[in-house]
């Protein structure tokens, strides 16, 4: 990872972590990852404030903090379209999954974690983040926009069980082809759908 991203991709996030231990080594592991850590905060109302300052591109945040807890923190983040957001904690029960989830957390971490849990929750995160916001943007209504998801989702699990693709691949491949053929993606999630049912859908371009 941090080989291969240059300094204009390099993601922007904004740590929230009332253990100042563990926003260290939080810290240290996505810098040594080629992620710019651009703000720090021990508590949820600091968070929410200086994400809406700094405008980062991911926010991690713990559960268990001071003032505003993780979780409302999320609710303000995310609700605002600020960025897409991790949940960081020690807990793992269902109920707090659930939470995070109706929060608007884009992935969720349970510590104690390693770099090798914490990279791919980022990339997952900042992944499904851009689907959403690419599929906000052609549409503007809710239900459309639910319509749509459900369509593309169909389309990209098509994608994936017939080629091999990773999920970020098949998006990327249905949001290019979309934009080569002056289509929406709703109408190339409905031609693979149609497609795949039918017999074979078009090798992807790699």
């Amino acid at each position: 990872m941090a080989e291969t991203q240059t300094d204009a991709e390099r993601r922007r996030v904004l740590i929230a972590e009332d253990e100042a231990l563990i926003r260290l080594d939080l810290a240290e592991m996505l810098v040594e990852e080629g992620y710019e850590v651009v703000g720090e905060a021990g508590d949820g109302e600091t968070a929410v404030r200086l994400a809406d300052e700094l405008k980062p591109d991911l926010v991690i945040l713990d559960i268990k903090m001071p003032i505003m807890d993780g979780l409302a923190a999320a609710e303000r983040i995310a609700g605002a379209r600020i960025a897409p957001v991790i949940i960081l904690t020690a807990f793992s029960q269902r109920d707090l999954v659930e939470r995070a989830r109706a929060a608007g957390a884009m992935a969720y971490l349970v510590k104690p974690f390693q770099k090798s849990d914490l990279v791919p929750a980022v990339e997952i995160a900042l992944s499904r983040y851009a689907e959403i916001s690419a599929l906000e943007a052609e549409v503007a209504g809710l239900t459309d926009r639910l319509e749509i998801r459900k369509t593309v989702e169909r389309a990209k699990g098509a994608l994936m069980t017939t080629y091999g693709m990773s999920e970020p691949q098949a998006f990327k491949w249905i949001q290019r082809t979309a934009m080569d053929h002056r289509m929406t993606m709703k109408e190339v999630a409905e031609r693979i759908l149609a497609e795949t049912a039918g017999g074979e859908v078009a090798q992807p371009a790699s």
